[in-house]
């Protein structure tokens, strides 16, 4: 066996202070991680709200057209230029649909990095274990 005295390390902690610090570490990397899932619940509830929003305005309609239109052929003319005169309001509805769309990809794509991130600390996290491991048997 060598006979010099081991160095010491610049940190002056205790070896239990350092891992319980590096377990804050840990813990506040995670409340982040709970933070951005927090914000995408907060999402996916704002377009939770707008579907519902838009199912009402067309369950609306469905009960005007049905009281309106009773099967008498001018009622139903009517409700031919009535359509008509919908389009823009499917043409709006299209495209709010398809933001809506964009707005998942876009979440869907957050929560792969998200994912990925979650990993990437399971695994600096396993190898802080093993670390820790060798470190207590060696000191046995």
């Amino acid at each position: 066996m060598n006979e010099e005295p081991t160095r010491q390390l610049p940190d002056n902690r205790s070896f239990e202070e350092r891992v319980f610090a590096r377990f804050d570490v840990i813990d506040a990397r995670f409340d982040r991680i709970d933070n951005r899932f927090n914000a995408v619940d907060a999402q996916f509830d704002r377009i939770d709200t707008r579907f519902n929003a838009v199912d009402a305005r067309f369950d609306s309609m469905e009960a005007r057209f049905d009281t309106r239109f009773d099967g008498l052929d001018l009622r139903v003319q009517a409700l031919e230029a009535k359509a008509l005169d919908t389009k823009p309001i499917w043409e709006r509805a299209l495209v709010e649909i398809l933001e809506v769309k964009k707005g998942v990809d876009d979440i869907n794509r957050k929560l792969d990095v998200l994912n990925h991130d979650i990993l990437q600390v399971r695994a600096d996290q396993t190898l802080v274990h093993k670390r820790m491991d060798a470190l207590e048997s060696g000191l046995q």
